[in-house]
């Protein structure tokens, strides 16, 4: 039986019962969530830069996103005030849009 001891989406067991197989599952507390979603999102990080494909890169993109979301709500907001904080942060500081790439800064 394979071991993976990891912060799964919430139907992922049903999924597992409807093939036929059989499943453990453990809610975590408050501070091992927060750690598990951390690891899960270096994880979709790691298969975002990884991906083989443009397709493979958007689905892990939105992995990421629902992981985000739910650290969000871990720290306090909920996804309309994370995008806010996003917005003014772009607002006062840009996007990405430009491609800017700094290379150094001459500070004399």
């Amino acid at each position: 039986m394979p071991t993976y001891n990891k912060l799964v989406r919430d139907k992922i067991p049903h999924i597992i019962d409807s093939s036929g197989k059989e499943c453990r599952t453990r809610i975590l507390d408050s501070e091992e969530y927060k750690q598990e979603l951390r690891t899960k999102l270096q994880e979709e990080s790691d298969e975002y830069v990884s991906a083989a494909s443009e397709q493979e890169a958007l689905e892990e993109l939105a992995d990421m996103l629902e992981v985000i979301r739910a650290l969000a709500e871990v720290h306090g907001a909920n996804a309309a005030q994370l995008d806010k904080l996003r917005a003014d942060k772009a607002e006062a500081r840009g996007g990405f849009q430009e491609r800017v790439y700094l290379i150094d800064v001459d500070e004399a």
